[in-house]
């Protein structure tokens, strides 16, 4: 009964131990006019696979998506702490731009890649990457329409559904979310 009771224990350790090693992904978005799929799919592919992920916005209000789609974030942007993320992830669609010339945003982004972690944008989101600095010399994609802002800060626009570049990562636009979803884990080591 002994031997039984000692298995139990360390078989509840190590669960726990096991469980809370799971990655972390962030995933921010727009309050208002984010694009569902890119959030919902690219989320779906994440918690798939163990990945707990938390939604950060500008307010705590029920957010809309430019499809009907709601969420209830968990955080502020300004309330997230880098180190405890494996990964940032920005969601596009036109509200997305309410990040572009962001500070806390940015400042974020800057953090990430001095951490080594994961930084992630899709749609019109990649903009923001450009914007606080961290594009210069990588290979990028995004939506078609801001392409030309990727450039203007010095990314090299590929044009692809999703783009590696080292630990940054970014996708075109809807119908790349679950491909999105894919290459962070793939960059997380999944």
């Amino acid at each position: 009964m002994k031997k039984i009771c000692l298995f139990l224990l360390f078989f509840v350790l190590w669960v726990n131990i096991v469980s809370s090693a799971s990655d972390k992904v962030v995933m921010i978005i727009a309050h208002s006019n984010f694009r569902d799929e890119e959030l919902f799919k690219t989320k779906d592919v994440l918690e798939d696979k163990g990945i707990k992920v938390t939604i950060a916005s500008s307010a705590l209000s029920l957010a809309r998506g430019m499809l009907g789609g709601t969420v209830k974030p968990d955080i502020l942007i300004d309330q997230i702490d880098v180190k405890n993320y494996d990964a940032i992830a920005f969601v596009g669609g036109i509200g997305a731009s309410e990040y572009w010339e962001n500070p806390m945003a940015h400042k974020i982004i800057k953090e990430a890649i001095e951490k080594k972690k994961v930084i992630a944008a899709i749609c019109i989101a990649p903009v923001t990457l450009a914007k606080a600095g961290i594009l210069k010399g990588k290979k990028v994609t995004s939506w078609h329409d801001v392409a030309n802002k990727l450039a203007k800060e010095g990314g090299i626009y590929t044009g692809k559904d999703v783009e590696v570049d080292g630990l940054i990562v970014t996708a075109a636009g809807p119908s790349a979310a679950k491909g999105f979803g894919e290459a962070i884990l793939k960059a997380l080591g999944k």
